[in-house]
């Protein structure tokens, strides 16, 4: 009785651990799932941060490139190097820093960056940039591009805001019912009568100069001139090349009426590029601007100017919108009536001065020979002390006489 008592007990026992045991064994899984279900939720929302910000990231993209539509150097890019462009500028207009690229071919960067910067005029606060590396071993694993920003954001902020109040003064003066011509020529004289050429200006190599302190050297003037005529809806970027003796120089590419032509707004200022003429003619009558890069051929313009262009560019063939065509100051042949008619209406102006430009050599020639050998520009020009005051120009067969 004892035994079989002492057996029931030892059995209850056993079953009482056993339960026990099971008991553990079967909570501690429990406790387990519950952290990776944890874990799980936790990648999961993790991962979908991680989506939206790509989501982000993508649209954010999708806008640049759409905003890109009428940017020229973009559109000459392959379509890898686009996606590196809209990184960079992406990066520069958000004062980015170790900004990932998509490639890893760090000599594109160069190239890629002078694209942004030609078809953006707006972004004045970066001068360079710098990329790093990262590599594991021998092998490279990305390259990360941070902009050279010449002040901070705040600061880039205030001077759009008052670059915003000189192109509002600007554009208060321009018709609303000009044409494409009309905009562009508007835009290159004001430009010229309101900024100095000065190689000691401030910030010459960006619009401030010209906005912000009325003095510039060629690239300033070539991103102010590009700036508003992208704010007037004309497409134009900034071309940069050599001129005659090899010095560096900026000028601008526009398209009016869907044909392409060269627009120098630097050369623009006559006392920059004057060839001849009186010292002695008073000073206030002398002429303030050169229209002889208004507007011009790739030939024209290629007689005084090389093209070292980031990208190529299209080959400008039209006169249409070329000043004196458009102005009626061009010559195919000498017309005795149309220089009586120019010189005449000139007057009635009240003008200084008249330019004429001829369309070949031969034509030009024999404009001199008449006009300036043979004297009879006095049968056209009022000059009680018979002096007359003028320039020309060899390589654009131009003429400008003081009134």
């Amino acid at each position: 009785m004892k035994k079989t008592f002492f057996s029931l007990i030892s059995v209850l026992f056993s079953m009482i651990v056993m339960t026990g045991m099971l008991a553990y064994l079967v909570k501690r899984p429990q406790a387990d799932s519950d952290a990776a279900i944890e874990k799980t939720v936790r990648l999961q929302e993790e991962t979908d941060i991680l989506e939206v910000q790509r989501d982000d990231t993508l649209y954010e993209q999708s806008l640049l490139r759409e905003e890109q539509t009428e940017a020229y150097a973009y559109n000459q890019l392959s379509e890898e190097e686009q996606t590196v462009y809209l990184e960079i500028l992406w990066a520069l207009r958000e004062f980015g820093e170790d900004v990932t690229l998509s490639t890893l071919d760090h000599e594109k960067i160069s190239h890629i960056f002078q694209c942004v910067l030609n078809d953006h005029p707006e972004i004045f606060y970066v001068d360079g940039y710098t990329y790093t590396k990262y590599t594991l071993g021998d092998i490279l694993k990305k390259i990360t591009f941070t902009g050279t920003y010449t002040m901070s954001r705040e600061e880039a902020e205030d001077r759009l805001s008052r670059i915003e109040s000189y192109v509002n003064q600007c554009f208060a003066g321009l018709h609303s019912d000009a044409d494409e011509y009309e905009i562009v020529k508007y835009i290159y004289e004001y430009l010229i009568d309101h900024t100095e050429y000065d190689v000691s200006a401030e910030d010459s190599q960006n619009i401030c100069s010209v906005f912000l302190g009325n003095r510039s050297v060629c690239q300033g003037y070539a991103k102010a001139t590009q700036y508003l005529l992208q704010r007037a809806g004309i497409y134009a970027t900034l071309v940069l090349g050599n001129i005659s003796g090899g010095d560096g120089h900026a000028w601008n590419l526009v398209r009016i009426d869907d044909d392409w032509y060269y627009l120098d707004t630097t050369w623009g200022d006559a006392s920059y590029q004057a060839v001849g003429g009186s010292a002695s003619y008073p000073e206030k009558k002398i002429p303030t601007i050169n229209y002889d890069y208004l507007c011009v051929t790739t030939s024209q313009l290629c007689k005084t100017h090389s093209i070292d262009n980031v990208v190529e560019l299209p080959q400008c063939t039209s006169m249409e919108a070329n000043y004196y065509v458009r102005e009626g100051l061009y010559f195919t042949t000498l017309d005795e009536e149309q220089l009586n008619r120019i010189f005449q209406e000139n007057y009635d102006k009240g003008s200084a001065y008249v330019t004429l430009k001829c369309a070949t050599e031969e034509v030009y020639q024999k404009m001199q020979e008449i006009l300036i050998d043979n004297q009879e520009i006095f049968h056209y020009l009022d000059c009680p002390d018979g002096v007359v005051s003028y320039t020309d120009s060899d390589e654009q067969y131009s003429m400008s006489f003081w009134l």
